[in-house]
């Protein structure tokens, strides 16, 4: 059975929600586009018709940018972003196997 992270079981697998979820288990890490389509998994047109949509909620930003080559991080500053991660934090709490403790009665 193919392991698939709490994003990708909550809200479907999906190119935008695989292209989130890189980001968000990568988180503070920078990478081209062509290596976030190769961690994300999907074909380079799927990457390019999400992209923009990325950028234009500011849910990614620019790092570094050398030659014609940008990379990019998760932008952490980003209130939409900010709460992604308070819900990612929360579904894993919700998932997590709840530990069931015998007390022994004396």
């Amino acid at each position: 059975m193919e392991y698939k992270t709490n994003l990708i079981r909550f809200f479907g697998d999906t190119p935008f929600i695989r292209i989130l979820d890189t980001f968000i288990d990568n988180i503070g890490e920078e990478y081209s586009k062509k290596e976030i389509q190769e961690l994300a998994g999907i074909s380079k047109g799927a990457l390019f018709k999400h992209w923009n949509k990325l950028e234009e909620l500011r849910l990614v930003k620019v790092t570094r940018t050398f030659g014609n080559t940008r990379l990019f991080t998760l932008n952490k500053a980003s209130p939409l972003v900010k709460d992604m991660l308070k819900f990612e934090a929360r579904m894993i709490e919700e998932t997590m196997p709840k530990k069931e403790y015998n007390l022994a009665v004396y």
